[in-house]
Protein backbone atom coordinates (compact mmCIF):
# COMPACT_ATOMS: atom_id res chain seq x y z
CA UNK A 1 0.00 0.00 0.00
CA UNK A 2 2.98 2.87 0.77
CA UNK A 3 4.35 2.13 -2.69
CA UNK A 4 0.70 2.43 -4.46
CA UNK A 5 0.42 5.98 -1.94
CA UNK A 6 4.04 6.67 -2.93
CA UNK A 7 2.90 6.30 -6.85
CA UNK A 8 -0.18 8.37 -6.36
CA UNK A 9 1.65 10.82 -4.49
CA UNK A 10 1.09 14.47 -6.28
CA UNK A 11 4.45 15.44 -8.09
CA UNK A 12 6.25 12.03 -7.39
CA UNK A 13 7.03 11.36 -11.16
CA UNK A 14 8.43 14.83 -11.34
CA UNK A 15 10.58 14.71 -8.21
CA UNK A 16 11.53 10.36 -9.41
CA UNK A 17 12.59 11.51 -12.73
CA UNK A 18 14.42 14.55 -10.99
CA UNK A 19 17.00 12.03 -8.75
CA UNK A 20 17.31 9.83 -11.46
CA UNK A 21 18.78 12.94 -13.37
CA UNK A 22 20.73 13.73 -11.13
CA UNK A 23 21.93 10.32 -9.98
CA UNK A 24 22.67 9.78 -13.89
CA UNK A 25 24.66 13.14 -13.71
CA UNK A 26 27.19 11.68 -10.64
CA UNK A 27 27.46 8.38 -11.65
CA UNK A 28 29.14 10.20 -15.18
CA UNK A 29 31.15 11.87 -13.15
CA UNK A 30 32.61 9.73 -11.47
CA UNK A 31 32.89 7.14 -14.18
CA UNK A 32 34.99 10.09 -16.08
CA UNK A 33 37.66 9.01 -14.26
CA UNK A 34 37.81 5.34 -14.43
CA UNK A 35 39.16 3.02 -17.44
CA UNK A 36 39.04 2.12 -20.11
CA UNK A 37 37.74 5.11 -21.74
CA UNK A 38 36.30 5.27 -25.13
CA UNK A 39 38.40 7.32 -27.38
CA UNK A 40 37.63 6.98 -30.30
CA UNK A 41 33.64 7.24 -29.41
CA UNK A 42 35.43 10.59 -27.81
CA UNK A 43 36.69 11.53 -31.06
CA UNK A 44 34.08 10.78 -33.28
CA UNK A 45 31.73 12.54 -30.87
CA UNK A 46 33.37 15.49 -30.77
CA UNK A 47 33.29 15.81 -34.51
CA UNK A 48 30.02 15.38 -34.71
CA UNK A 49 28.69 18.21 -32.50
CA UNK A 50 31.12 20.35 -33.79
CA UNK A 51 30.31 20.03 -36.77
CA UNK A 52 26.40 20.63 -36.50
CA UNK A 53 27.27 23.54 -34.42
CA UNK A 54 30.05 25.57 -35.90
CA UNK A 55 28.14 27.35 -38.50
CA UNK A 56 25.36 27.87 -36.50
CA UNK A 57 26.87 29.55 -33.79
CA UNK A 58 29.26 31.81 -36.12
CA UNK A 59 26.26 33.41 -38.39
CA UNK A 60 23.93 33.57 -34.39
CA UNK A 61 27.22 35.03 -32.83
CA UNK A 62 27.41 38.30 -35.27
CA UNK A 63 23.66 39.58 -35.28
CA UNK A 64 23.36 38.72 -31.67
CA UNK A 65 26.85 40.69 -30.66
CA UNK A 66 25.37 43.52 -33.26
CA UNK A 67 22.18 44.19 -31.59
CA UNK A 68 24.32 43.99 -27.92
CA UNK A 69 26.63 46.59 -29.47
CA UNK A 70 23.86 49.04 -31.15
CA UNK A 71 21.73 49.10 -27.62
CA UNK A 72 24.66 49.81 -25.51
CA UNK A 73 25.72 52.35 -27.44
CA UNK A 74 22.45 53.89 -28.00
CA UNK A 75 22.40 53.71 -24.26
CA UNK A 76 25.97 54.57 -23.39
CA UNK A 77 25.44 58.04 -25.88
CA UNK A 78 22.02 59.19 -23.86
CA UNK A 79 24.33 58.84 -20.48
CA UNK A 80 27.30 60.69 -22.33
CA UNK A 81 29.59 57.80 -21.16
CA UNK A 82 30.61 56.50 -24.72
CA UNK A 83 33.85 55.75 -23.78
CA UNK A 84 32.51 52.47 -21.52
CA UNK A 85 30.91 51.45 -24.77
CA UNK A 86 33.26 48.91 -25.66
CA UNK A 87 33.79 47.75 -21.94
CA UNK A 88 30.23 47.17 -21.64
CA UNK A 89 29.67 44.60 -24.93
CA UNK A 90 32.41 42.79 -23.83
CA UNK A 91 31.29 42.06 -20.62
CA UNK A 92 27.81 41.44 -22.34
CA UNK A 93 29.20 39.05 -24.21
CA UNK A 94 31.53 37.74 -22.19
CA UNK A 95 29.97 37.05 -19.27
CA UNK A 96 26.50 36.07 -20.18
CA UNK A 97 25.92 36.04 -24.12
CA UNK A 98 28.38 33.31 -25.38
CA UNK A 99 28.24 30.79 -22.55
CA UNK A 100 24.62 30.97 -23.43
CA UNK A 101 24.22 31.25 -27.33
CA UNK A 102 27.16 28.35 -27.36
CA UNK A 103 24.75 26.37 -24.58
CA UNK A 104 21.61 26.76 -26.61
CA UNK A 105 22.95 25.57 -29.71
CA UNK A 106 24.77 22.75 -27.99
CA UNK A 107 21.60 21.56 -26.82
CA UNK A 108 19.54 21.91 -29.42
CA UNK A 109 21.65 20.61 -32.08
CA UNK A 110 24.21 17.94 -30.30
CA UNK A 111 21.93 17.56 -27.52
CA UNK A 112 19.09 16.48 -29.72
CA UNK A 113 21.17 14.40 -32.00
CA UNK A 114 22.58 12.50 -28.72
CA UNK A 115 18.85 12.16 -27.29
CA UNK A 116 18.12 10.41 -30.41
CA UNK A 117 20.98 8.11 -31.26
CA UNK A 118 20.73 6.33 -27.78
CA UNK A 119 17.08 6.35 -27.49
CA UNK A 120 16.99 4.68 -30.65
CA UNK A 121 19.64 2.34 -29.26
CA UNK A 122 16.86 2.20 -26.28
CA UNK A 123 14.08 1.13 -28.28
CA UNK A 124 16.41 -1.62 -29.81
CA UNK A 125 16.77 -2.93 -26.53
CA UNK A 126 20.81 -2.78 -27.03
CA UNK A 127 21.20 -1.11 -24.10
CA UNK A 128 19.59 -3.80 -22.29
CA UNK A 129 21.78 -6.03 -24.24
CA UNK A 130 25.00 -4.51 -23.51
CA UNK A 131 23.87 -4.57 -19.34
CA UNK A 132 23.17 -8.46 -19.64
CA UNK A 133 26.85 -8.85 -21.15
CA UNK A 134 28.06 -6.63 -18.43
CA UNK A 135 28.98 -3.39 -20.29
CA UNK A 136 28.05 -0.29 -18.31
CA UNK A 137 25.99 2.22 -21.37
CA UNK A 138 27.18 4.75 -19.32
CA UNK A 139 30.38 4.20 -19.43
CA UNK A 140 30.49 3.16 -23.20
CA UNK A 141 27.88 5.39 -24.59
CA UNK A 142 26.85 8.40 -22.20
CA UNK A 143 30.56 9.91 -20.85
CA UNK A 144 31.80 10.04 -24.62
CA UNK A 145 29.05 11.98 -24.76
CA UNK A 146 29.32 14.40 -22.56
CA UNK A 147 32.49 15.08 -22.36
CA UNK A 148 32.52 15.61 -26.00
CA UNK A 149 29.78 18.35 -25.47
CA UNK A 150 32.03 19.80 -22.56
CA UNK A 151 34.56 20.19 -24.99
CA UNK A 152 33.05 21.64 -27.72
CA UNK A 153 31.35 23.81 -25.46
CA UNK A 154 34.00 25.11 -24.19
CA UNK A 155 35.93 25.91 -27.67
CA UNK A 156 32.58 27.31 -29.11
CA UNK A 157 32.54 29.62 -26.48
CA UNK A 158 35.52 31.20 -27.13
CA UNK A 159 34.72 31.58 -30.87
CA UNK A 160 31.29 32.94 -29.98
CA UNK A 161 33.36 35.63 -27.43
CA UNK A 162 35.71 36.33 -30.24
CA UNK A 163 33.19 36.86 -33.34
CA UNK A 164 30.78 38.63 -30.79
CA UNK A 165 33.30 41.12 -29.95
CA UNK A 166 34.94 41.79 -33.06
CA UNK A 167 31.33 42.04 -34.30
CA UNK A 168 30.22 44.54 -31.87
CA UNK A 169 33.30 46.40 -32.49
CA UNK A 170 32.36 46.76 -36.29
CA UNK A 171 29.07 47.93 -36.04
CA UNK A 172 30.06 50.41 -33.33
CA UNK A 173 32.36 51.73 -35.03
CA UNK A 174 30.97 51.45 -38.64
CA UNK A 175 27.34 52.31 -38.11
CA UNK A 176 27.64 54.71 -34.62
CA UNK A 177 30.53 56.60 -35.61
CA UNK A 178 32.61 55.23 -32.37
CA UNK A 179 36.12 55.83 -31.79
CA UNK A 180 38.08 52.53 -32.45
CA UNK A 181 40.91 53.69 -29.99
CA UNK A 182 38.43 54.44 -27.17
CA UNK A 183 36.22 51.17 -28.24
CA UNK A 184 39.58 49.06 -27.61
CA UNK A 185 40.87 50.89 -24.95
CA UNK A 186 38.00 50.75 -22.30
CA UNK A 187 38.44 47.20 -22.39
CA UNK A 188 40.46 47.44 -19.87
CA UNK A 189 38.11 49.88 -17.79
CA UNK A 190 35.46 47.28 -16.11
CA UNK A 191 36.55 43.95 -17.86
CA UNK A 192 38.75 42.00 -15.75
CA UNK A 193 40.44 37.81 -16.42
CA UNK A 194 37.79 36.27 -14.08
CA UNK A 195 34.99 37.71 -16.65
CA UNK A 196 36.65 35.21 -18.77
CA UNK A 197 37.12 32.65 -16.72
CA UNK A 198 33.56 32.76 -15.27
CA UNK A 199 32.37 32.36 -18.97
CA UNK A 200 34.36 29.38 -19.68
CA UNK A 201 33.04 27.69 -16.50
CA UNK A 202 29.61 28.49 -17.86
CA UNK A 203 30.20 26.87 -20.99
CA UNK A 204 31.59 23.71 -19.28
CA UNK A 205 28.97 23.36 -16.97
CA UNK A 206 26.41 24.16 -19.44
CA UNK A 207 27.80 21.44 -22.07
CA UNK A 208 27.66 18.90 -19.54
CA UNK A 209 24.13 19.57 -18.13
CA UNK A 210 22.87 19.52 -22.12
CA UNK A 211 24.87 15.89 -22.16
CA UNK A 212 23.44 14.38 -19.26
CA UNK A 213 19.51 15.65 -19.92
CA UNK A 214 20.36 14.15 -23.78
CA UNK A 215 21.58 10.75 -22.15
CA UNK A 216 19.02 10.18 -19.42
CA UNK A 217 15.92 11.16 -21.87
CA UNK A 218 17.16 8.92 -24.64
CA UNK A 219 17.86 5.66 -21.91
CA UNK A 220 14.32 6.54 -20.68
CA UNK A 221 12.23 7.55 -23.73
CA UNK A 222 8.42 6.61 -23.94
CA UNK A 223 7.39 3.58 -25.82
CA UNK A 224 7.81 3.43 -29.68
CA UNK A 225 9.59 5.25 -32.24
CA UNK A 226 6.95 8.52 -31.70
CA UNK A 227 9.10 8.41 -27.72
CA UNK A 228 12.04 8.64 -29.31
CA UNK A 229 10.91 12.28 -30.82
CA UNK A 230 9.13 13.02 -27.80
CA UNK A 231 12.30 12.14 -25.56
CA UNK A 232 14.61 14.76 -28.20
CA UNK A 233 11.93 17.83 -27.97
CA UNK A 234 12.21 16.88 -23.70
CA UNK A 235 15.34 16.97 -23.57
CA UNK A 236 15.86 19.97 -25.07
CA UNK A 237 13.04 22.03 -23.19
CA UNK A 238 14.31 20.73 -19.86
CA UNK A 239 18.12 21.58 -21.06
CA UNK A 240 16.84 25.19 -21.71
CA UNK A 241 14.91 25.37 -18.03
CA UNK A 242 18.42 24.03 -16.19
CA UNK A 243 20.55 26.24 -18.47
CA UNK A 244 18.91 29.71 -17.36
CA UNK A 245 18.28 28.46 -13.62
CA UNK A 246 22.07 27.69 -13.54
CA UNK A 247 22.67 31.32 -14.96
CA UNK A 248 21.34 33.08 -13.06
CA UNK A 249 22.51 31.22 -10.03
CA UNK A 250 26.28 31.59 -11.15
CA UNK A 251 25.73 34.90 -12.11
CA UNK A 252 24.53 35.33 -8.54
CA UNK A 253 27.45 34.01 -7.15
CA UNK A 254 30.15 35.46 -9.19
CA UNK A 255 28.84 39.20 -8.64
CA UNK A 256 28.87 38.58 -4.95
CA UNK A 257 32.93 37.08 -4.88
CA UNK A 258 34.42 38.67 -7.10
CA UNK A 259 34.66 42.50 -6.52
CA UNK A 260 34.05 44.85 -9.46
CA UNK A 261 36.88 46.50 -10.84
CA UNK A 262 36.85 50.30 -10.62
CA UNK A 263 37.78 51.90 -13.66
Amino acid sequence: MATKSEARFPGAGALRQTGSLFALGLDVAVLLFKRPFQLREFVQQCWFIASVTILPTALVTIPFGAVIALQLGSLTRQLGAQSFTGAASVLAIVQQASPLVTALLVAGAGGSAICADIGARTIREEIDAMEVLGVSAVQRLVVPRVLASMLIAILLNGLVSVVGVAGGYTFNVLLQHGTPGAYLASFNALAQMPDLYIGEFKALLFGFIAGVVAAYRGLHPPPGPKGVGDAVNQSVVVTFLLLFLVNGVLTLVYLQIVPTKLS
